[in-house]
C-alpha cells in the first residue's frame, strides 16, 4: 500500500520534469497524509495540454452517497481496477500522474515493539510519479464539487519485499502519455504499465519513527537512522 509520502521538489522542477506550460507555486512537503491536497498532472480532454491540479488524497466515486469513502480509497489495487465500481469510469476516462520524490512504509517488527518506518526513494532522488486515478463528486445537499484521486498498487519488487509486501505503482516516463490521454483506453496497453519499478534504481532507507506522526512535517523525518 502507500499511506504517506513526500514532494520535496520546486514547482519549476515539477514543470521541467511534466513538461507543464506553467510552473505552480509549490512549497516542500515531507510527509503527506490521506485527505490532505496533493500534486496531480491531468491531460486536458480539449487542448491535450499538461495541466498541475491539486486534489485531495482519498478518492470519492462520483455515484457515492458519503464522501467519507475517500478515506477508505487511498489506494486501489492495479490487479483489480479496470473492475472495480469505484474504480472502473476513472480507470478508463480520469488517469492521473501523483508528484512525488519519496513515500514510507513501516516493516513489521517483534511483538512489542515499534514497526520500522522507511523512507523509499529513487538511486537520483529524482522526482516520479505514482500511477493515479482521480474523481469529481458533487454533493447533493450543497452542490459542493470535490476533486479527488488515489494511487494505485503492485506487488512489492524486491527492494519493497522485505518491508512490505505492495507498493505504489511508479511510472516510467514513457508510460506518460498514454496513462494520461483521457481519450484513450486499452486496457491491455494500461495494465502493462502497472508493473514493480526497477529495484535497482531505488532505495530504501531507514528512518525515525518521527514520521509516525504527520505533525512532523520537516526534513529530519527523511534523516537516516
Amino acid at each position: 500500500m502507500c499511506g504517506r509520502f513526500a514532494q520535496t521538489h520546486s514547482g519549476k522542477d515539477v514543470a521541467q520534469a511534466f513538461q507543464l506550460a506553467v510552473a505552480p507555486e509549490l512549497s516542500p512537503r515531507y510527509n503527506i497524509a490521506p485527505s490532505q491536497p496533493i500534486s496531480v498532472i491531468v491531460q486536458s480532454r480539449r487542448s491535450g495540454n499538461r495541466q498541475h491540479h491539486a486534489k485531495q488524497w482519498g478518492l470519492v466515486p462520483g455515484w457515492s452517497q458519503d464522501p467519507r469513502i475517500g478515506s477508505k480509497l487511498i489506494n486501489a489495487r492495479a490487479e483489480t481496477v479496470a473492475e472495480k465500481p469505484a474504480f472502473r469510469q476513472a480507470f478508463q476516462r480520469r488517469r492521473c500522474l501523483i508528484v512525488a520524490d519519496g513515500f514510507y512504509e513501516w516493516q513489521k517488527a517483534a511483538q512489542g515493539t515499534a514497526k520500522q518506518p522507511y523512507l523509499i526513494q529513487l538511486r537520483e532522488r529524482s522526482l516520479f510519479a505514482f500511477a493515479g486515478l482521480w474523481e469529481r463528486w458533487r454533493s447533493p445537499e450543497t452542490d459542493e464539487t470535490r476533486f479527488s484521486c488515489t494511487i494505485l498498487t503492485t506487488a512489492a519488487n524486491a527492494v519493497m519485499a522485505p518491508i512490505h509486501h505492495r507498493m505504489p505503482v511508479i511510472l516510467s516516463p514513457s508510460a506518460y502519455d498514454a496513462w494520461l490521454d483521457p481519450t484513450h483506453y486499452n486496457r491491455g496497453e494500461l495494465e502493462a504499465c502497472l508493473q514493480p519499478y526497477d529495484a535497482e534504481a531505488m532505495q530504501a532507507i531507514a528512518i525515525s519513527t518521527a514520521v509516525n506522526s504527520p505533525q512532523n512535517e520537516d526534513a529530519a523525518i527523511q534523516v537516516p537512522i
